[in-house]
């Protein structure tokens, strides 16, 4: 059976929670294979609206098996909150439909302190980060010094493993002028959370493996979006986790043979959250109205999304860097009304022309958009579930988007509803 994969094609918020629902329902088991409760995901399912920041899509779905890999940080207490939560919205989440990776990375207390003070002390530098550890937390998996899901179930052999930690944290701290943190706090605290996590771990590699034997059809999960990427995005303005579909295998434990479809998840505008570059914004009331149209705020941090017109270049480049097959185009109702729209086709910097992003800071914020002006359309294109209920005029823009991106369009979503989505081409058809 196929297996797919769904990225982000932008800065993240394109709509993902809605389309990994919508496939989840043909799925066997959902993965999310990087990034931790930075991301957000909001589903609204017959009316009810699911907020999740850690636990995949597919959690609200009766029957689906939902998995975090070794990719993602996981912040216990965070993920114990939002089983809490859901559970008061009537989902039950026990091992039946949960596993989480043995190997996965915790995000600890300290983790969260060192993300805020030091994007404090940056002033000018700031680079927009939600402040919940997830970058301190990776450069601890990176620098081997990171305590583990499967670290909980030993806390009697821990004491080498939190020294080596506070080594480190302490000595920052000190250079931080910040309270050093105490090895017995550090035990207590995971003493006091490990019950809540250690009944969904398991050995997610193996698991997985299991399922593609037996014929099961998985869903990969990414979050925030290709050109939020560690090494592709807009560095430094970036997660700290690779965000491309490559990343699904090395994040869950299978290998890429495994990984059959690539669905990459665009708005038919753009949006961004915090600092970094942004040929395309909009800061006129034109980016207002497609602001509060599209209600651009962050799920997980409330943020407003800074807006503006589909950039096409650089959704081509995320195609590209994520091998991406096919795109889900969503929100294409909020562009409804515009008498003319526009999508940025190619960039200049320092007069010449170019067809990239370049990779260099400075480059990017001295790059200018090129637009191109398409007529818009005054019918409504909200709740519309075939071509044929799409304005002449909005079928056009989406056919011209296909030309610009260099890559069909599988998918159209037309409002939150799951069911308001047009299909062209099955993404889990072998």
């Amino acid at each position: 059976m196929a297996n797919v994969v769904v990225v982000g094609a932008q800065w993240g918020d394109e709509g993902k929670g809605k389309i990994v629902d919508w496939l989840s329902e043909r799925a066997d088991v959902v993965v999310r294979f990087q990034g931790g409760h930075n991301a957000g995901h909001t589903l609204v399912i017959d009316g009810e609206v699911y907020k999740l920041s850690l636990l995949p899509s597919g959690i609200v779905r009766p029957g689906k098996l939902s998995v975090i890999g070794n990719g993602v940080v996981i912040d216990p207490w965070a993920l114990a909150d939002e089983i809490e939560k859901l559970a008061k919205q009537g989902v039950e989440i026990t091992r039946d439909n949960l596993r989480i990776a043995e190997n996965a990375t915790l995000i600890l207390p300290l983790h969260r302190e060192l993300d805020g003070i030091r994007e404090a002390a940056a002033g000018k530098g700031k680079i927009g980060t939600t402040g919940r550890g997830i970058g301190p937390a990776y450069e601890d998996k990176v620098g081997r010094r990171a305590i583990r899901v499967y670290d909980l179930k030993n806390l009697d052999t821990l004491g080498g493993k939190i020294e080596r930690m506070l080594a480190h944290h302490n000595a920052l701290r000190r250079g931080l002028d910040v309270e050093s943190v105490s090895a017995d706090e550090m035990h207590r605290q995971l003493a006091c959370i490990g019950p809540k996590i250690l009944p969904y771990m398991d050995t997610v590699w193996d698991l997985l493996d299991q399922k593609r034997r037996a014929g099961k059809r998985i869903l990969f999960e990414g979050a925030q979006g290709v050109m939020l990427d560690i090494d592709h995005g807009t560095y430094p303005f970036v997660t700290s986790s690779n965000t491309v579909a490559a990343q699904a295998a090395s994040g869950s434990g299978v290998g890429p043979s495994a990984l059959n479809y690539v669905l990459g998840i665009a708005k038919a505008y753009t949006t961004r959250v915090g600092a970094g570059p942004f040929p395309s914004e909009l800061h006129d009331q034109t980016g207002e109205r497609i602001g509060e149209r599209g209600h651009e705020f962050g799920t997980v941090t409330g943020r407003k999304r800074r807006c503006g017109w589909f950039d096409a270049v650089m959704v081509r480049q995320a195609i590209k860097t994520a091998g991406i097959n096919g795109v889900a185009l969503t929100k294409l109702d909020v562009l409804d009304g515009f008498d003319e729209i526009k999508v940025c086709v190619g960039y200049e910097l320092d007069g010449e022309r170019i067809d990239k992003l370049p990779a260099g800071q400075v480059a990017q914020a001295r790059v200018v958009p090129i637009l191109e002006t398409f007529e818009g359309w005054q019918e409504t294109t909200a709740g519309a579930r075939s071509w044929n209920d799409l304005p002449a005029q909005a079928v056009k823009y989406v056919r011209h988007v296909e030309e610009l991106i260099e890559c069909p369009v599988d998918l159209l979503s037309t409002s939150p509803e799951r069911e308001d989505t047009i299909l062209m081409r099955d993404p889990f058809a072998d």
